[in-house]
């Protein structure tokens, strides 16, 4: 349903000349200048529009990669990149506002553990990709993460009770149930494979037990028969 959107809109980027990394680029930069300049002004119901509309721009990349056929490995690592960037802006914004303007040291602290789990969210995928295994659990993916916290920024600003404290708890609690399940999962499919690389091995050494002692046998009956003499009845 996605695709029937984005795949029109990427064809036109195409075709004025876009590329699918300059189109990452001016996604990242944009939700950058939007959380640094209007959230630390207090201004949070524009900034959270203006991170809004570069976030649905970012989301084209792959959309004009698709139309210009040029997929690119670089162009995926770069796009995830710059995704924790402007990830890390939001919150930094955000937290620059609660420190200065804002003047709620409980809520900065919170923004500031909702900025490092959503790293480790991040960093444990990664990492667990870079052993061999997958790790896509949690229910904190980046989607999720984006939607509660401008929803309940942007909410704030119009005078709902609450929400921007309970939006922040809530993104707090569903990263840290998400670094969890990341974690227990990664765990039980690295202990699968030790498990499966252990009994290869054992199978490998009973093999070459195996193959050892049925040569030994024949080895030393050929050289007691080639050292022993003769018998007397046998003699010519």
């Amino acid at each position: 349903m996605v695709s029937r959107v984005t795949a029109p809109l990427g064809r036109s980027l195409a075709r004025i000349g876009l590329t699918p990394n300059i189109v990452t680029i001016i996604g990242a930069a944009g939700v950058v200048a939007g959380a640094l300049y209007f959230y630390p002004r207090g201004e949070l119901y524009a900034g959270s529009v203006v991170i809004t509309v570069f976030v649905l721009f970012d989301m084209l990349d792959g959309a004009v990669a698709r139309a210009k056929d040029s997929e690119s490995a670089f162009g995926a690592f770069l796009d995830s990149s710059l995704d924790r960037i402007a990830d890390a802006a939001i919150l930094a914004g955000l937290l620059w506002w609660f420190i200065a303007g804002g003047d709620d040291p409980l809520l900065a602290g919170l923004t500031l553990f909702c900025l490092i789990s959503g790293f480790m969210v991040s960093y444990i995928k990664a990492r667990a990709e870079g052993l061999g295994v997958n790790c896509d659990v949690g229910v904190a993916e980046r989607t999720e993460r984006l939607i509660v916290i401008l929803v309940s920024v942007a909410l704030s600003e119009f005078g709902v009770p609450y929400v921007l404290a309970g939006g922040l708890w809530v993104l707090a609690g569903m990263s840290l149930l998400t670094i969890l399940q990341r974690l227990l999962e990664t765990r039980a499919r690295l202990n699968e494979i030790d498990a499966r690389d252990r009994a290869d091995g054992q199978e490998d050494g009973a093999g070459t037990a195996g193959e050892t002692a049925q040569g030994t046998v024949p080895d030393l009956l050929d050289d007691t028969d080639e050292g022993a003499e003769p018998a007397p009845g046998n003699q010519r």
